[in-house]
């Protein structure tokens, strides 16, 4: 197995690191906003794109390289929050789009989601439908040309300022989780109402919010591959969110554990560098462990998805390993830099707190150990 990269994918990745540094942070008060000026610079940098074909103006690039990017934009970058939102609208929206949406869907759509003339989110989430989207209760009736939208959706990235949606909703009550279709709806749909950001704990200038529906008619050029395909369009969504979203995680750690080496290596207690306390030592030894495990777990998901392979046991092990390590070394961090890391001015605890959305959002840490214990025949 070769672990080395190419020249275009070395030249990206450091690309990606200049580019994520030169962003600035994000505001957050009163409320969660996309910094448009930031989105504007990601879409001219490729991020927005990274995966699409280059038909519609993206990158054409495989997974393991998209991910490799999103790394390098998470080692650079300190507004998580805004990656986050660029890495949902990519993999959750616009590659749904691309590999399942019409010609003509496509062309009307794509390439503004990836220049970043237009924000995406996408809604699947329900107020009684988290993890188990099998009961999902939004309902799209067809009536002649229009589907019909009546639901809500919760917790959408990206939602309070979304200029579309990929909706995931019910048609056909009879078939189980062949009766979810997937709609393209634009914002500007009468009976469309997107509630304000709410205040989350991490990620903070990534909008999440609330989308409803109310006799929302929705033209059904505007169905995104076939009647009764949501699901397995989702499935699709989620290798590729599992997998390359979580990427920048990775670089948030690398960043991390560099600067907790030299934290410990400056700090001096009892006369002597902390590092050459076992306690600390061994707490940074155990940063890197996870850090590398989660890296290469992710790294062969991408690679072997890349080959055609079916990953579902490969990308569940990598989310559930970068999301558990992102919130473990973020605390680590903390108690490394003692009563310095208690304190937010410093941003010590950013990673931790950014690192607890990621063991919930794209199925939780839960989701993806019983996804691994029933392909070993667990279940």
């Amino acid at each position: 197995m070769d672990f080395s990269w190419n020249a275009d994918q070395r030249a990206l990745h450091e690309e990606a690191v200049r580019f994520g540094a030169s962003l600035t942070q994000s505001e957050v008060a009163p409320a969660p906003r996309i910094d448009r000026n930031n989105w504007k610079a990601l879409a001219e940098f490729g991020a927005l794109g990274l995966s699409v074909p280059p038909a519609w103006g993206g990158m054409g690039l495989d997974a393991l390289t998209t991910a490799r990017v999103f790394e390098g934009l998470g080692y650079g970058c300190a507004d998580r929050g805004l990656l986050f939102s660029a890495a949902a609208q990519l993999f959750a929206c616009a590659m749904p789009l691309a590999e399942h949406g019409s010609s003509w869907l496509k062309s009307a759509f794509l390439p503004d989601l990836v220049s970043g003339a237009r924000i995406a989110g996408n809604a699947i989430t329900e107020p009684d439908a988290g993890s188990d989207t099998s009961r999902l209760s939004c309902r799209a009736q067809r009536e002649g040309d229009v589907y019909v939208l009546n639901g809500e959706k919760s917790y959408v990235t990206n939602g309070p300022d979304a200029d579309v949606f990929l909706v995931y909703s019910v048609t056909d009550p009879s078939a189980g989780h062949l009766g979810v279709s997937a709609l393209l709806v634009p914002r500007s749909s009468v009976g469309l109402t997107a509630a304000p950001a709410f205040d989350t704990l991490g990620m903070r200038s990534a909008p999440i919010g609330q989308v409803h529906f109310q006799e929302c008619r929705v033209p059904c050029t505007h169905l995104v591959g076939q009647e009764g395909q949501g699901m397995r369009i989702f499935a699709g969504s989620m290798k590729w969110e599992r997998a390359c979203l979580f990427a920048f995680f990775l670089g948030a750690m690398e960043l991390q554990l560099e600067a907790c080496v030299s934290y410990a290596r400056e700090r001096r207690q009892g006369g002597v560098p902390i590092a050459r306390y076992q306690a600390v030592s061994h707490r940074i030894a155990d940063m890197k462990l996870r850090l590398d495990s989660a890296r290469l777990l992710l790294y062969r998901a991408c690679w072997l998805s890349d080959q055609g392979e079916n990953t579902m046991l490969e990308i569940s092990l990598s989310k559930l390993a970068v999301s558990e390590a992102a919130l473990c070394s973020g605390l680590d961090a903390i108690r490394l830099h003692g009563g310095l890391g208690y304190v937010a001015e410093s941003g010590v605890g950013d990673l931790m707190l950014d690192a607890l959305g990621g063991v919930i959002f794209s199925g939780t840490s839960d989701i993806q150990r019983t996804l691994i214990a029933s392909k070993l025949g667990l279940r």
